[in-house]
Order: C-alpha cells, then sequence, then structure tokens
C-alpha cells in the first residue's frame, strides 16, 4: 500500500520571464516500510522535492504549479495550516545533513527532544521517555547525555540525537536528506545501520537523499535517480546497480571508485547540471550524454515504463552503436 504518492508535481521559484522550475513533473511513491532512496548530483532538485512532502518550501517565493502530494491518501497541497502541523513530525518526520544547524545551541538536548514530544505526544512528553529514545538511537549513558548541550558532542552523537527528536512523533515516513554527509566515514556507517535498524523494529518507510551511489544497495529497496528538476530512471535498487539503464545513471555509477582495482583516473560525468533557470533545450541531459542523438536536443523524453517496474526518461537507453 501507498503511504506517499506525489503525482506530477510541478513548483516554480518566483514568477515571470524570471521563474524557475526547481521540480518539473515528478512522479514517485513510497509504500509502507519500504526504503527509497533519491539519488543525484548537487542541484538536481532533490531536496526541494523531499521539503515539499510536508509543503515546507515558502511559500512565496515558491509556487506550486500543479501536481498532487497525496500522504496517506490525503493532498498535501490542499491541507490547512493546522492538518500540515499534525502532519509535520506526525506522519512524516525529517533528519537533514548538517546535525548541528538542526540542534538550539542553547538548550540541552534532552529540553530539545522533549519540546518534539509536547507538540504531537504530550503524554509521553517525561524524561524516562526521552531517556528510551537516546537509547533507541543507540546513544550511551543517555541519562546524562540528556543534560548535555549540542557542542559536548561528537557530530555522529548530535545526529543521533536528531535522529530521536525525528522519531519521537513515532511518524510513518523519514526523510533523511544527505544525513551522513558532514561525518566522517566510521560514523556515515554507523548512522546507516541504524537507520536501517530503526526501520526494521519500528516499520517505518524511508526516503533516503543521497548523491552516493555507493549507499544504495545497502539500505534501499527502490532508486530514483534525479535530473535537473526531473525524475530520469527508477527501479528496484540491485536491478539498478547491477544494470542501469539511463545514460545518466550510468554515469554515476562509473564515477564511483571500485575497491580492489587498479589505480587508475575516475571517470567524470563531462559538464556540470544546468542552471534550472536556463535548461537546455530537449533532454535535459543531453550536453553531458555520451549517447546524445541528433533529435535529443529539440525532442522532450517522457517517463516510461521499458520493463516491468522500471521506467527511463530516454528513448535511446538501449542504444549500443
Amino acid at each position: 500500500m501507498a503511504l506517499l504518492e506525489i503525482k506530477n508535481l510541478t513548483l516554480e521559484f518566483g514568477r515571470g520571464a524570471n521563474a524557475v522550475r526547481a521540480i518539473d513533473g515528478v512522479s514517485l511513491t513510497i509504500n509502507a516500510g519500504e526504503t527509497v532512496c533519491l539519488v543525484g548530483e548537487s542541484g538536481s532538485g532533490k531536496s526541494v522535492t523531499a521539503l515539499s512532502i510536508a509543503r515546507l518550501v515558502p511559500t512565496p517565493p515558491a509556487r506550486y504549479i500543479a501536481g498532487e502530494i497525496l500522504l496517506n491518501g490525503r493532498d498535501v497541497l490542499r491541507m490547512s495550516k493546522s492538518d500540515l502541523q499534525k502532519i509535520r513530525g506526525g506522519v512524516v518526520s525529517y533528519v537533514f545533513q548538517e546535525p548541528s544547524a538542526s540542534l538550539n545551541p542553547v538548550f540541552r538536548v534532552g529540553f530539545q527532544i522533549k519540546e518534539a514530544l509536547k507538540l504531537h505526544r504530550p503524554d509521553s512528553a517525561t524524561e524516562d521517555e526521552v531517556i528510551r529514545l537516546l537509547k533507541l538511537v543507540g546513544i550511551p549513558a543517555p541519562e546524562s547525555r540528556i543534560k548535555d548541550y549540542p557542542h559536548q558532542m561528537s557530530g555522529g552523537m548530535q545526529q543521533r540525537a536528531v535522529i530521536a527528536m525525528a522519531l519521537a512523533a513515532e511518524p510513518r515516513l523519514l526523510v533523511a536528506d544527505e544525513p551522513t554527509t558532514a561525518l566522517d566515514v566510521t560514523i556515515q556507517a554507523q548512522i546507516l545501520e541504524l537507520l536501517i535498524d530503526l526501520k526494521q523494529r519500528l516499520g517505518m518507510s524511508i526516503l533516503l537523499i543521497t548523491h552516493n551511489l555507493g549507499l544504495v544497495g545497502d539500505i534501499a529497496d527502490r532508486v530514483a535517480v534525479m535530473y535537473a528538476g526531473q525524475i530520469v530512471e527508477t527501479a528496484p535498487a540491485l536491478d539498478l546497480l547491477r544494470r542501469p539503464l539511463h545514460p545518466y545513471t550510468q554515469a554515476l555509477i562509473n564515477s564511483v571508485p571500485k575497491l580492489g582495482a587498479e589505480a587508475q583516473r575516475l571517470t567524470a560525468i563531462p559538464g556540470s547540471v544546468p542552471n534550472l533557470g536556463d535548461v537546455p533545450t530537449g533532454c535535459r541531459f543531453h550536453p553531458r550524454c555520451f549517447k546524445a542523438q541528433p533529435d535529443c536536443s529539440n525532442k522532450v523524453p517522457e517517463l516510461v515504463e521499458v520493463e516491468p517496474n522500471r521506467w527511463v526518461r530516454c528513448p535511446y537507453w538501449d542504444f549500443t552503436s
């Protein structure tokens, strides 16, 4: 059963000739108990898509032009302010990439978690519940750590505290936006293992946003690849990693370093993600694409199901010569 359905969502910043279309016809589904990874380079529109789920993108300057965001079957774009307050945290919670920016430096960590409990589960806003949440996310000696200020915790401990705060309202969907980027490699692995464990224990769904395809195989059930405001490929995670179909997905996977391989230069994707205020005509990836054909510069490709459960925005995905 679908917990989240985003249907043909289009969002712009600004108006008239200066409008920037940050999301263009995005569709994405997350089922109950499923982990979906949203992958793409910086500037692809991943974070704006994620923030739109709970309508956290300020309007103005943003405008939702078209589409639906169905959360538990209800359209978020039609919700009142009171309904939005209930789903923010209560149904969908967020974990962002810089934990120190998510924690108020002048309040103790335990106080901040208790504040989240007061908003969504006031009957459970006790010190015992705060300690339970800190234990749940693997913070040692939580009885004493609840008195810590954020600066007294390491980056990994801060991120665990932020996850505890996100779980305080017992959400059904956890959106993790680059949650390991600001952490060192060993702590990154611990946070990912924690997310996998929490998903299994709590039965929630996860939307993990990342630019690192190396993380996908460990955590994801399905993957959606995003480029310049559009979804260009969706597939089951293992199928996508074993046989990527869209040229952009292939280029992303080829750019990931291979363990055990002989030392060689990494394969870079030429060029950069286009400015969303000035995207190329036709296929948005064609200026960087190794499979580009003459008509790619003027023909806009559709997202098409080319195999069961595999959708690709490229008519030349199987072109080999």
